[in-house]
C-alpha cells in the first residue's frame, strides 16, 4: 500500500490539510478557511500570475494564462475586467466558457490526482468555483476513471452545492483519457481518445465554447491561494509527488522546488539509487548524476526531463535502465489510442526494439533505429503518447550511453532476471487508503459564500 508522509513542519497552506487518510466534510473544510476567499476573481489572478503557480497536470503550462485564454475567448475585447467576468457581447464562435476539474490520472506511478479527489474533494471543488468566477464559466465538470473519487466528490457537491451547476463525469481509465482534448470529447458524449490540434479547448471545448480544463491539483492550489494569498510563493512552489520503485515502499508527500532528486530518494528508501524514470512516463530517464538536478520544472527542463505529474521511479543499483525503458515503453504500446497510424507503427517499433536490447537480440542496426526515431517521431501524433514513447528511447541513450554496448547480439543477466511480462505490472502504484468519515455522509446546508 502507497504510504502517505507529511512534511516535517506541515504548514496551514498544505494540500494534505490536518487528516489525509480520512475524506475532508465540509464542515472540516469551511472551519480551516474554505469555501471564503480574502481577494476577488481579478485579485486572484493577478496572484496567480505573480506566484508563477504551474498547471500540475503534465505540461507544467502557467495557470494565469491558461485562465485569461479561456476568459477572454469566452467575450469580445472590452467585455472582461480584471476585476471579473463584466457584461458584455459574445464573441462569434466563442460562448459562454466551461470549466473542467480533470482528475483523470491515466500515469500508471502516479496517485496524486485520485488521492485528492477521495480526501479533499472540497479542496478541489472550491479552486473549480474559483476558476468559473475567473473566466466566466456558467456551468462545470469534474472528470474521472476512479469510481470511489466519483462518489466522494457527488456527496460533497451534496454537502456544500456550488455556486454553478457541476456534473460528474466518469470514464475508463487509459493513459491517454486525460489528455484535454480526449476530456472534451468524452464530456460531450464521444470517447474518451485526443483529437487533432488546433483548436485547443481553450479556443473550441465542451459544447464548442471555450473550455478551461484544469488539473485537480491546480486547482486545489488556485483555492489555496485564494485563502491565503500572502502565502501564494509557498502554495506554488510546492507539489506532490508519487514516489515508487528501488527499494522503498511507494510513498505520496509534499515537497517544495528544489529539493534534489536524491534527496527523494533517500526519503523513499533507495539511497543507492542508479537513475530514475522522471515525469510518470513523460520525463525520461536519467542516470545517477541526474539524481543532482533540483525538483523544479525549469531546471529540469533545461536538463531534457521534466517534472510531469510529480511520478518518479527510482532505479535500484542492481536494476538494468534497458529493462526500465522497454517497461515504460511498452505499456505505451499497450496504451495507443490506435488513431494515428504514426503512433501505433512509432511505439511498437520502439518497443520492439528496446526489447531486442533487453533480451540480447539487438544489433547495431536496433541501435541507429533507436537513435532515429528518438528525434524524429516526436511531435507527430495527435497527443504525447507517442512523443513519451521516442523520449524515453533517447534519454535512455543519452543517459546510459555505457549500459547499451553490453546488450548488442548478447543477453544482459540483469535484464534476462528483471524484464516483466508487457503492461503496467510493477509501474502501477496503489492509491493510499482514505476512510470514509462517518460525517460525510451528513447531507448540510451550503455555508454563504
Amino acid at each position: 500500500m502507497t504510504a502517505i508522509r507529511l512534511p516535517a513542519a506541515q504548514p496551514p497552506d498544505s494540500v494534505f490539510g490536518a487528516r489525509p487518510d480520512v475524506t475532508e466534510s465540509a464542515v472540516a473544510y469551511r472551519a480551516t478557511g474554505g469555501y471564503r476567499s480574502a481577494v476577488g476573481p481579478g485579485e486572484l489572478l493577478h496572484h496567480l500570475d505573480a506566484s508563477g503557480l504551474r498547471g500540475r497536470g503534465g505540461a507544467g503550462f502557467p495557470a494565469a494564462v491558461k485562465l485569461r485564454a479561456v476568459r477572454d475567448g469566452g467575450v469580445r475585447d472590452g467585455g472582461v475586467r480584471d476585476g471579473g467576468v463584466q457584461e458584455g457581447t459574445v464573441r462569434e464562435g466563442g460562448g459562454v466558457p466551461v470549466v473542467v476539474a480533470n482528475g483523470e490520472e491515466g500515469e500508471p506511478g502516479s496517485v496524486k490526482d485520485r488521492w485528492l479527489l477521495r480526501a479533499r474533494p472540497h479542496l478541489v471543488l472550491d479552486g473549480l468555483a474559483h476558476a468559473a468566477a475567473m473566466t466566466g464559466a456558467a456551468r462545470g465538470y469534474v472528470y474521472l476513471s476512479d469510481p470511489e473519487a466519483g462518489a466522494r466528490v457527488r456527496r460533497a457537491l451534496a454537502e456544500h452545492p456550488p455556486p454553478l451547476p457541476i456534473e460528474v463525469v466518469e470514464t475508463d481509465r487509459t493513459y491517454v483519457a486525460g489528455e484535454e482534448s480526449a476530456v472534451v470529447r468524452r464530456i460531450d458524449g464521444g470517447p474518451a481518445l485526443p483529437t487533432a490540434k488546433p483548436p485547443r479547448p481553450f479556443e473550441r471545448g465542451v459544447g464548442g465554447v471555450p473550455t478551461l480544463v484544469s488539473n485537480v491539483e491546480t486547482l486545489a492550489r488556485i483555492a489555496l491561494i485564494a485563502a491565503r494569498p500572502g502565502l501564494r510563493l509557498r502554495i506554488a512552489r510546492s507539489t506532490l509527488v508519487t514516489l515508487s520503485g528501488g527499494s522503498g515502499t511507494p510513498l505520496l508527500t509534499e515537497i517544495p522546488y528544489g529539493v534534489p532528486l536524491r534527496t527523494l530518494a533517500a526519503a523513499h528508501g533507495t539511497p543507492d539509487a542508479a537513475g530514475a524514470l522522471m515525469g510518470g512516463l513523460f520525463g525520461g530517464l536519467v542516470g545517477a548524476r541526474g539524481l543532482d538536478l533540483p525538483l523544479d520544472p525549469g531546471a529540469l527542463a533545461a536538463a531534457g526531463t521534466a517534472l510531469g505529474c510529480g511520478a518518479i521511479r527510482f532505479l535500484s543499483a542492481g536494476s538494468c535502465p534497458v529493462t526500465a525503458a522497454t517497461e515504460a515503453v511498452g505499456h505505451l504500446a499497450a496504451e495507443s489510442a490506435r488513431q494515428c497510424g504514426v503512433c501505433v507503427t512509432g511505439t511498437a517499433a520502439v518497443h520492439d526494439a528496446l526489447r531486442a536490447l533487453a533480451t540480447g537480440s539487438a544489433g547495431p542496426q536496433t541501435l541507429e533505429n533507436l537513435t532515429r526515431w528518438s528525434g524524429a517521431l516526436p511531435g507527430r501524433g495527435a497527443c504525447g503518447l507517442l512523443d513519451a514513447a521516442a523520449g524515453t528511447a533517447g534519454s535512455l541513450l543519452r543517459a546510459f550511453p555505457e549500459r547499451i554496448p553490453s546488450h548488442l547480439g548478447a543477453a544482459c543477466p540483469a535484464c534476462a532476471a528483471d524484464l516483466p511480462a508487457d503492461g503496467p505490472g510493477r509501474l502501477a502504484v496503489a492509491v493510499p487508503e482514505v476512510a470514509d468519515a462517518p460525517s460525510a455522509r451528513i447531507a448540510l446546508p451550503a455555508c454563504p459564500r
